[in-house]
């Protein structure tokens, strides 16, 4: 028995290695091709990172050929693209087409990504660090699902980041790995693929004994692959001991050098280190050169049954850190130079690693190039009955009802006080919208409005966690009880982690076949803080509710650090978030509703909600005609007179002065029009595609801004007014061709009362007056 045991697991070794060729050759191949053979219109470096592929390309053999299930998913390494492309080649999932054309239009995108490609993505990556964190931030989101009864916890897949070791400086995974261990992460694995090199360097050598720390005080298990298989048989000989001692002493760079001048340089090393020892001279000379070469970088990272062995073993939830020793470009002639990150093989070069691995010239595309016809049935067999080939096609989430939402009553009124009420109200009416919200904040829960919903419906933790000042019947105003069925994931001030979490939440429905409808509130100024993290969530199509609040140099007292300026410019500019400003309660409640159906929509995308804690007096309304255009963009608060000659628009809660300027300015300019802007987004996004048509061929069509600026007469002047950037609104004068006073903030703010800084940053009545004088004189 023990023996067929044996003879299987060597079977499997031997099956995975040449996989592990497969993989390694069809990498290089598909960059090889579109450097070297593709015509280049351009005479540009397509570029490709062969050797960040090639230190990848057994533990990606190990793992989805072996270790994967189903229900797993897995975050790849950027720079490993091509291989992963090349498994779903095996696969049949990706085709030649795509391949051949890698990094040119239509073809294999550089980095994995979920929109983009055509094979199954998991999670986009590109940005290094951020396709490691979303993760862990995954996991938290199943855990999530099995406490809230959507996923069956015996479905529990394992959220899995293949990371270079270059991305453990990135300071979002240390941020991300306080939070999960807060939350007590689990079904979690990353895997370091340890080839001590980087763009412009060979890795700081102190560190590589620091990580197992650092990771273990956050509760990871940290498995360490240093030593492949023939390493460890040689350490058992007499003289091992003093090649075992020698490499664990070893500076990386030296490694690195060595590897790269090969079999004569490690012989001449060696034995200027450990040569007077007898033994270790006996065991170096039974080596030749080239065998002494492959017992040198038979790293743990390169041995599939080292990989397999430790895959094997960690079968529990535990959080699991995989170390794994490779070499940059092992197997290939560049192998451990420092240069060869952009680097990669010259023609010359790839005809001997052709040669090398047994591919016919002409046949370099073959699924199973180089083998025998037993071998490659064999190999394929294999293949198709991988779990990776049962692996079922993303689902689609059914939609959620999203019900009519009603104005908070007041008239008096801040966007962000309205926003907390209408999400209490949804907490508090019993219907499947509520259910399916989920909150988060950066520690600004309370300050942002997000408490009466909490207080509704509690905090989000696998086990329940009292309210100990309630149990102690200290008053206070939050009644935050932790619970399996709490909709609130409470986070530390990392916005980094914060749109993370909210681009994992934003996935559920693909990942995991049910939708969640995620909220998520920021102090404005600091979206600046996860910005990064914000692009990669809406770069693979996450979906999600951002309120950034509060904005402007309204939030006064705070001075110039909490003051935002630039955000609109943020929300125009962002692809997949569509940004609103309103000024009213009503506005708010209509968007909110718009925005849940927006951001279930297959054509849909993410919601930016830019408000205010300034109470402002609310809009009287004669009818509700102004609800279809404000969810266009804008819609006129006081219409103008037929060829007016001039206009004030203004966007969210600067109303107040707008409407204060165009009282005192209606008798001198009859027919002022004012301009209420709700989304400066999707007025500019509708002018860009009107004037795009005239070149792509589609019909043109009339956008909004045309729509609302027609009624005024040509040349008419137009003043624009937020609390913000004006770049956000002055653009309008290219719609028509108007003449524009912008008014707006670009500076950085103080501290003062709003009064004092509106008056200073001619936000004011008297500074939109003014600007309109200026119009016509």
């Amino acid at each position: 028995m023990a023996d067929t045991v044996s003879r299987e697991g060597d079977e499997l070794v031997d099956t995975l290695e040449a996989l592990e060729k497969r993989l390694l050759w069809l990498s290089a191949w598909t960059i090889h091709n579109a450097n070297h053979l593709r015509p280049k219109r351009d005479g540009l470096k397509v570029g490709g990172h062969q050797a960040s592929c090639a230190s990848m390309t057994a533990i990606m053999a190990a793992l989805y050929f072996h270790a994967l299930r189903p229900q797993d998913k897995v975050a790849v390494k950027p720079h490993a693209g091509p291989v992963l492309h090349a498994i779903h080649y095996l696969l049949g999932n990706q085709t030649q087409d795509k391949l051949e054309r890698f990094r040119g239009l239509g073809g294999v995108q550089s980095y994995p990504s979920r929109t983009k490609d055509k094979i199954p993505v998991d999670f986009s990556t590109g940005s290094v660090g951020l396709g490691v964190a979303v993760t862990a931030f995954s996991s938290l989101v199943q855990d999530y699902l099995i406490a809230h009864g959507q996923v069956r916890e015996e479905d529990a897949g394992r959220m899995i980041a293949l990371m270079g070791d270059a991305e453990l400086d990135e300071g979002n995974i240390y941020e991300c790995l306080i939070e999960g261990y807060k939350h007590d992460l689990r079904n979690c694995w990353w895997v370091v693929d340890y080839n001590r090199q980087s763009l412009d360097s060979t890795t700081a050598d102190r560190m590589f004994r620091r990580f197992d720390d650092i990771f273990e005080t956050c509760g990871w298990r940290v498995v360490t692959l240093k030593y492949g298989k023939l390493q460890r048989e040689a350490f058992k000989r007499p003289g091992g001991k003093a090649i075992e001692e020698w490499i664990d002493q070893c500076p990386n760079a030296d490694f690195a050098v060595l590897t790269y001048k090969g079999g004569a340089a490690w012989r001449e090393r060696l034995k200027a280190d450990i040569g007077e020892k007898p033994q270790a001279r006996a065991l170096l000379e039974s080596f030749d050169d080239d065998g002494l070469a492959a017992l040198m970088t038979n790293l743990g990272g390169h041995c599939i049954q080292s990989l397999i062995e430790a895959f094997d073993a960690c079968q529990d939830d535990r959080p699991t850190l995989f170390i794994a020793y490779t070499v940059k470009g092992h197997g290939l002639p560049l192998a451990g130079h420092k240069d060869n990150h952009s680097g990669m093989m010259n023609p010359p070069q790839m005809e001997q690693f052709r040669a090398a691995m047994g591919i016919e010239l002409g046949r370099e595309w073959e699924l199973w190039g180089g083998l025998g016809d037993n071998a490659a049935a064999q190999l394929q067999a294999f293949v198709q009955n991988s779990a990776l080939a049962r692996k079922e096609q993303e689902p689609v989430a059914p939609m959620i009802s999203v019900p009519f939402l009603p104005t908070p009553e007041g008239k008096e009124q801040s966007t962000q006080a309205a926003f907390g009420r209408i999400l209490l109200d949804i907490a508090k009416s019993g219907e499947e919208l509520g259910d399916r919200i989920v909150t988060t904040a950066p520690d600004v829960t309370q300050t942002t409005n997000l408490g009466g919903f909490v207080n509704q419906r509690g905090l989000f933790r696998r086990s329940e966690l009292a309210d100990v000042f309630h149990n102690a019947k200290v008053p206070s105003a939050q009644k935050w009880r932790a619970h399996g069925a709490g909709q609130h994931i409470e986070l530390g001030i990392a916005e980094s982690n914060f749109f993370t979490l909210l681009a994992s939440l934003g996935l559920a429905a693909p990942h995991f076949g049910t939708r969640l409808l995620p909220v998520g509130t920021v102090y404005d100024p600091f979206i600046a803080r996860g910005l990064d993290a914000l692009n990669y969530g809406c770069y693979q199509d996450a979906r999600f509710l951002l309120v950034g609040t509060p904005a402007g140099l309204t939030l006064a007292a705070e001075g110039g650090a909490h003051q935002s300026i630039n955000t609109p410019l943020i929300g125009m500019g962002q692809p997949g978030l569509t940004y609103f400003e309103p000024a009213f309660a009503d506005e708010l409640a209509l968007i909110m509703g718009w925005a849940f159906e927006h951001m279930q929509r297959e054509d849909g995308g993410s919601v930016y909600l830019r408000l205010s804690t300034r109470a402002i007096p609310q809009a009287a309304r004669e009818d509700e005609s102004w609800r279809g255009d404000a969810l266009k963009g804008g819609y006129w608060l006081r219409k103008p007179a037929p060829g007016t000659q001039a206009a004030i628009a203004f966007s969210g809660v600067v109303a107040p002065e707008a409407l204060a300027a165009w009282e005192q300015l209606a008798d001198d300019l009859p027919g002022l029009g004012l301009l209420n802007v709700t989304s400066p987004d999707l007025l500019h996004r509708g002018w860009s595609a009107r004037r795009a048509a005239r070149w792509n061929g589609a019909p043109p069509e009339p956008c909004h801004a045309e729509a609302l600026l027609g009624a005024l007469a040509p040349g008419a002047g137009l003043v624009t007014v937020l609390d913000g950037s004006p770049g956000a609104l002055s653009w309008l004068g290219g719609v028509t061709g108007m003449r524009v006073s912008p008014l707006g903030t670009d500076r950085f703010g103080q501290t003062g009362d709003m009064l004092d800084l509106y008056r200073t940053y001619r936000l004011d009545a008297e500074a939109i007056i003014d600007a309109a004088a200026e119009l016509f004189l």
